[in-house]
């Protein structure tokens, strides 16, 4: 039987706007884009599966971050303190 998300994500219009913007942002990582679009299926009410198969994407992260969303709003879809990104290390040969 599949699990159904106890986080249903509604989006205002500004919310809405900015995560479209994000969605289709060259510049942005890849991450965020795949976070707004994970945000964006949310919201139009696919389940946590049917939004897996079309990101080609793990279930712990489309679960993670619809309930950060939820919770946070557009401040929770930023990586938050404690994430690592590489780019802050120096590379060392």
């Amino acid at each position: 039987m599949p699990r159904k998300s106890p986080y249903i994500l509604t989006l205002n219009a500004a919310q809405l706007r900015e995560l479209e913007a994000r969605s289709r942002r060259y510049t942005l990582p890849y991450r965020e884009v795949v976070r707004a679009k994970i945000v964006l299926m949310a919201a139009e009410g696919l389940d946590n599966d049917q939004i897996v198969a079309r990101l080609d994407t793990r279930r712990e992260i489309v679960s993670k971050w619809r309930k950060r969303f939820f919770e946070d709003g557009l401040g929770g879809s930023k990586s938050v303190p404690g994430e690592v990104d590489p780019r802050s290390f120096p590379l060392r040969w």
